[in-house]
């Protein structure tokens, strides 16, 4: 890709995270990547290539190992023109929300990841010139923790990210909670997928966008600007799932569109896409788990219908649903049985700290690194060793519970389409697909402490605001626990 040879007009403001700063192209299907930091904290070239090198080798060792082959994109780093990075951060500056302006966009070393623009991803060149319509997920955290650490019962019970969305609203993050539970997208269970996915389509927050030919129709730009217009959405949806136009407008229309959206979500996130399968798999048994969060919305509404059981269906082994709760089934002990072994790894450093690159806490993310990561021992020996095990692992596992999860979608005529090709229906049209995941950045190893404490303050505040003030037979929901078991693939 001749980046030099751009003009930086063509260029476009596209999002950012915690660390990094992303433009896409007007009309090619790629990405560029910047690295960001405070004022006057700027890292020298060196650091920000051996920062950005270890985001490529972690994506490329470590996470298609958990994901495969096809799910996962690395990118890779170029050097641009230091005028067209200045040229570039100039023109974006007044697009970034003023949230994210504390942080400066590195325009020094001339340095970025190169990545497909997923939004835009084509699998098959016979699409190229058909619309591209994208839904991003990120589906949180799928299980409830079944660790023996686990000091409040109420962590058996209910899932983080339903307990989170009370402290969350209570700080004036959002304006109120959303009735979206992972557990229940990542049932399998169509009903329960169903229902999770309508909730995010009416409360989205930050879980969900939909996009157009690259565009944000969906969704919310940042944490004050949200958009959930039906109707709106419907009208973009229309020539996508109902070419013909034989579809009448009208509430009728939006709701039969709707749900025709969230049927092909599902058949996407059920499908398996991914040509890799297993060498050598290791299959261990952790304990018992319960598949139901007992604050799902979904769940209690059974209960004022009067039914108290419901059908278990299960993911696909091959699908990208699937091989994310693996990874994030890493994290056995929770934050609680995690954070003493943490501090055992941080005294060892603080009388050895060169054996810090020893241990390869920041890097390399090589075969080596992914071989330690396949050790799910729980017996701890009292090891260095041990603890460095499993607070990688854990590191893996928040990786993995805050990725995001991109649908493209693109108009497929009956006669281009073949076994070669994924294909999804709907009841007038037919997709060609692809399904990848993002945002998988190794989370920091001096996260750690702020996860232990922000566990603390989410259980504390639900238990003091919410729980006391529920109705008591929902307490009585659920009682039965399910065997869960935690599926290691070496592709």
């Amino acid at each position: 890709m001749e980046v030099e040879k751009m003009d930086e007009n063509e260029w476009k403001y596209h999002g950012e995270g915690n660390q990094s700063l992303v433009v896409s192209h007007c009309q090619r299907c790629v990405v560029l990547r910047f690295l960001k930091s405070p004022p006057n904290q700027n890292k020298t070239p060196e650091e920000i290539l051996h920062h950005l090198q270890n985001i490529v080798d972690f994506g490329k060792h470590v996470m298609k190992q958990f994901f495969g082959e096809n799910y996962v994109h690395h990118g890779e780093i170029i050097q641009l023109p230091l005028d067209f990075v200045r040229q570039l951060c100039l023109k974006i500056q007044p697009e970034r929300p003023e949230c994210r302006c504390d942080k400066d966009m590195d325009t020094l070393s001339g340095y970025a990841m190169c990545l497909p623009n997923l939004t835009r991803l084509q699998t098959f060149r016979f699409a190229e010139h058909r619309p591209i319509l994208c839904i991003e997920i990120k589906p949180k955290c799928g299980f409830i923790p079944f660790s023996s650490h686990v000091s409040q019962e109420i962590k058996h019970k209910v899932c983080r990210y339903c307990m989170h969305q009370h402290l969350k609203v209570a700080n004036g993050k959002w304006k109120r909670p959303s009735k979206y539970c992972p557990l229940d997208l990542f049932s399998g269970n169509k009903q329960r997928m169903h229902f999770a996915l309508k909730s995010l389509l009416q409360e989205a927050q930050n879980n969900l966008k939909i996009f157009k030919n690259g565009e944000l129709i969906y969704g919310c730009k940042d944490d004050q600007d949200c958009v959930s217009d039906w109707n709106e959405l419907a009208r973009h949806l229309k020539p996508f799932f109902f070419p013909s136009n034989g579809l009448v407008s009208g509430p009728h229309c939006t709701r039969t569109i709707v749900k025709e959206l969230i049927h092909v979500i599902i058949m996407t996130l059920l499908s398996s896409t991914d040509t890799c399968r297993a060498g050598d798999m290791k299959t261990v048994p952790i304990s018992q788990g319960r598949s139901y969060c007992e604050a799902s919305a979904f769940n209690k509404e059974l209960v004022r219908n009067g039914k108290h059981k419901l059908e278990s269906s299960g993911l696909p082994r091959g699908c990208l649903l699937y091989k994310t709760l693996q990874a994030q089934m890493l994290d056995m002990l929770d934050i609680e049985g995690l954070y003493p072994l943490y501090s055992r790894v941080e005294q060892y450093l603080e009388e050895f700290p060169e054996e810090r690159s020893t241990l390869q806490i920041d890097g390399p993310y090589n075969e080596a690194f992914y071989e330690k990561l396949l050790d799910l021992s729980l017996e701890d020996d009292g090891t260095v060793a041990f603890a460095l095990t499993k607070v990688q692992q854990y590191r893996i596992a928040m990786t993995a519970k805050d990725c995001s999860i991109m649908i493209a979608l693109s108009p497929c005529l009956q006669d281009e389409c073949s076994e070669q090709r994924p294909v999804v229906l709907t009841s007038k049209s037919r997709f060609t697909f692809s399904v990848s995941v993002l945002d998988l950045d190794l989370k920091p190893y001096e996260s750690i402490p702020h996860q232990y404490k922000l566990d603390g303050e989410i259980v504390n505040y639900y238990l003091k605001n919410v729980q006391a003030k529920e109705d008591p037979v929902m307490s009585n929901l659920f009682k039965e626990n399910e065997d869960c078991t935690l599926v290691l693939h070496k592709v």
